[in-house]
């Protein structure tokens, strides 16, 4: 919304002759269609170029955001240092609400600027109307935190809107820009808008340093862009930026990821040759890696080893040993590393209880549940230990609190303070038993809470309905976040893609996937996994 209001802004003037030759034309979006579609040589196809023409920033706005703000006739048009028109004044006061006119000198506006724009940004926006607004200019640095504090919240048309900005200043982005803009593209998985990015970065002549990198590797990593990520990998190479900690971590969950849990034992060999101290972070990653694909016996070695180096296992590593030990069944290991965890101080995830629960269900040990709760609540685990013991009669043999008011009501008694993550506990309780009505019961509690339901909670209940086979109602769900104003991410429609999938309804499984593709959303290794099996059911049926 915020660059058409620009380009309104613009066109009102253009027709003033008054004014004319006042306002400078507001130049193409950095990610416009005439761009190029690739960072690099080999990274789309013909078809992928002419799809992604329609994928620019103010295409993206045109289709899902509403329409430009008509600004009155008679607002007064500010003039900066030098006798031009800011955008910067256009896009802050539709932003932040009223400027309040306040005169004050340039350190104290630019100081200001920058302490606000990661804590709060509405009052950081409206510094920079003021400032504007009295005919001054911000530093580079001001608004290279502006750029990451929007960025960081979403809100990335509106950064790229600041960098366009300051090139009709006449100002340099350098790369710290681009970078803070790139994260905010790669975290929305608008991973074609963040290639024109890169190559409008390399048409200004800033280099790619190894932030930069770090941030393709870790966005094509996660979207399993196997390709894209040898790709940063060579250039890092041939630039000689070695990996950090950091660069580690996340080429180990590329292995997990796709399979290579082989290749990961080589990785701990040339970490060790190169001096890379392995971290925390890192073991935990290994031993996901290797839980994941079964091989326990190695994982619990380089547990072993991690702890004789003295790398102290946090939660993650005691989450993930007791996960995989569950999913084949070894209960008594499972059980085992449970304890260890709570006698180092911890409690699990709630989500690793109710595997520990679900394993015990499936093999009648209902006995053995209720002693480990009670050794919890022993322990002093009593405000957790009420989210626990709700969970253990979701699950348990007698029905208990099979009600969502009840649950919340043995909650209240027990006087813990209900927060969001309380109600994505139950509500995902439920929704893997697939009892969509008690997880939509979840979602009116929570409202009546005064928490309004995010877009994890209709998730869950997009997976409840799934679970239990009522595709219409996973259906229902996706349009009502669409109708509310939210952008569906990827999990929301992998999850609906597998709720075609348990309902044998093949045919829809492409189409989900294309809306996830024309809404920008690059899909994950499921999402493809989900894709391929449904065409090679539909292939085998005759359908192709």
């Amino acid at each position: 919304m915020l660059v058409i209001c620009v380009l309104e802004w613009n066109a009102y003037f253009s027709k003033t002759s008054v004014v004319q030759g006042l306002v400078p034309v507001f130049p193409n979006s950095l990610l416009s269609a005439e761009a190029p579609t690739a960072a690099h040589s080999h990274s789309n196809s013909a078809s992928e170029r002419a799809s992604a023409l329609s994928m620019d920033a103010c295409y993206l706005v045109r289709v899902y955001l509403s329409p430009p703000l008509q600004f009155p006739h008679a607002l007064p048009v500010a003039r900066g240092r030098h006798g031009r028109q800011f955008a910067g004044v256009i896009l802050s006061r539709a932003t932040a609400g009223p400027v309040e006119h306040q005169e004050r000198p340039w350190e104290s506006y630019d100081s200001g600027i920058q302490s606000h724009a990661t804590s709060d940004l509405a009052r950081s926006l409206r510094l920079l109307a003021n400032m504007q607004a009295a005919g001054l200019r911000p530093s580079t640095a001001a608004y290279a935190r502006l750029i990451r504090g929007l960025a960081r919240a979403g809100r990335t048309l509106e950064a790229e809107a600041l960098l366009l900005e300051m090139r009709c200043l006449g100002l340099t982005p350098d790369a710290a820009h681009y970078n803070s803009l790139l994260e905010g593209l790669l975290s929305r998985a608008h991973l074609r808008l963040a290639d024109r990015l890169l190559l409008q970065m390399a048409d200004d002549g800033i280099a790619r340093n190894r932030r930069t990198y770090m941030l393709l590797l870790h966005a094509y990593a996660r979207a399993g862009r196997l390709e894209d990520s040898w790709w940063v990998l060579g250039e890092m190479k041939r630039g000689g930026i070695r990996l950090d900690t950091a660069g580690y971590s996340t080429l180990v969950r590329l292995y997990r990821d796709n399979g290579m849990w082989k290749k990961a034992t080589d990785l701990i060999m040339e970490m060790q040759d190169l001096g890379v101290e392995l971290d925390v972070k890192i073991y935990n990653g290994l031993i996901d890696t290797f839980g994941k694909y079964g091989q326990l016996a190695d994982a619990r070695k380089l547990f072993d080893k991690m702890c004789a180096e003295g790398v102290k296992p946090d939660i993650t590593t005691w989450n993930a040993l007791i996960r995989w030990h569950c999913r084949v069944g070894n209960m008594k290991r499972a059980l085992r590393f449970f304890a260890a965890m709570q006698e180092e101080g911890m409690y699990p995830d709630p989500k690793i209880f109710v595997t520990i629960i679900s394993r015990l269900g499936e093999q009648g040990k209902w006995d053995e549940i209720k002693r480990l709760f009670h050794g919890m609540r022993n322990r002093g685990l009593k405000e957790s230990g009420a989210i626990y013991a709700v969970l253990v009669d979701i699950y348990g043999q007698y029905g208990n609190f099979r009600d969502a008011h009840d649950c919340v009501a043995a909650l209240k008694d027990e006087n813990l303070q209900l927060s969001p993550s309380t109600f994505c506990v139950l509500a995902n309780a439920y929704a893997q038993q697939g009892l969509c009505e008690q997880t939509v019961n979840v979602l009116q509690l929570m409202e009546a809470e005064g928490i309004e339901p995010n877009l994890v909670m209709l998730n869950l209940l997009i997976n409840a309905f799934g679970t239990a086979g009522r595709y219409l109602e996973a259906l229902a769900v996706l349009q009502h976040i669409k109708d509310s104003g939210m952008s569906p991410d990827v999990v929301t429609y992998t999850t609906l893609m597998k709720a075609f999938m348990r309902a044998k309804k093949f045919e829809k499984v492409s189409e989900v996937y294309k809306e996830m593709e024309h809404a920008g959303c690059t899909p994950d290794r499921k999402a493809r996994e989900m894709l391929h099996d449904a065409s090679v059911i539909l292939e085998q049926r005759g359908c192709y």
